[in-house]
């Protein structure tokens, strides 16, 4: 073999070792078996037939946990579902420490959902989400964290209530409307009864307020021209009239 053929096939050898990794892409690197180096991203060369490599993703990831149908500890049968975001911190670990990262984590996940719904009333279920999703992103996160895996956030999605609980809390829904209603109700009686006992009190000492007051009623019902009203007279020109007819009643008699 030629000497040219001789450095032709090393050139080939040492290309062949030539790697690209993108900028969001991590190479572990195994030297025969062994983990050697994280490398990437850009340029980067292998020794061929000595060291292999395995790419990962560094990117933010989503996983959709599927429904779960669990129980509340109060004995409420609700379907749940969530959705999760994630991303490797240390390459290394992902890749040597657990077999299948995306497979361990939404399994993990799953359960740790249905655990902390078990340790919940459907109305804290319901109230309170955020606390809920808060709580469920430390257990998972505390537990892939040796997996080199940084649990970003967990959402809920929906809740899906039986339908006989639905009509029940609709019910409930009601009764409290209703209760509010009677009491604001109640309360604008109670203040309308005092502002009207404080206006009794200062027309009692004045009879020309109080005579105002039922001129000024008499004006608001004859607003409407289909009303019949009937007038009734003052006691005090009740009495003036009655004394009129007296001196005139005598003034004829003497006559």
């Amino acid at each position: 073999m030629s000497p040219l053929a001789i450095i032709g096939i090393i050139v080939a050898v040492l290309l062949s070792g030539l790697r690209i990794a993108q900028e969001y892409q991590r190479a572990i690197v195994f030297r025969l078996g062994r983990f050697q180096v994280i490398k990437g991203p850009g340029l980067y060369w292998l020794i061929p037939l000595i060291e292999r490599q395995q790419k990962v993703d560094i990117r933010t990831k989503t996983v959709d946990l599927e429904q779960q149908e669990t129980i509340t500890k109060d004995s409420v049968t609700i379907k749940v579902n969530a959705v999760l975001w994630f991303k490797i911190t240390n390459p290394e670990d992902a890749i040597i420490k657990v077999a299948d990262y995306n497979k361990a984590v939404y399994q993990f996940s799953v359960t740790a959902l249905r655990n902390i719904i078990g340790q919940h009333t459907l109305d804290e279920v319901l109230r309170e989400r955020e606390q809920i999703n808060g709580t469920l992103q430390k257990i998972v996160d505390a537990a892939t964290e040796p997996w080199g895996i940084k649990i970003e956030m967990v959402e809920m999605k929906d809740v899906e209530i039986p339908e006989g609980m639905q009509r029940a809390m609709a019910r409930e829904a009601e009764a409290i409307r209703e209760k509010r209603a009677r009491i604001v109700k109640a309360e604008a009686e109670l203040e309308a009864s005092i502002k009207l006992t404080q206006g009794a009190r200062e027309m009692e000492g004045s009879t020309i307020a109080l005579e105002l007051r039922r001129m000024q009623m008499l004006a608001e019902i004859g607003i409407d021209n289909n009303t019949t009203t009937i007038v009734m007279i003052p006691s005090d020109f009740m009495h003036a009239a009655r004394s009129v007819a007296e001196v005139v009643k005598n003034k004829e008699k003497n006559a």
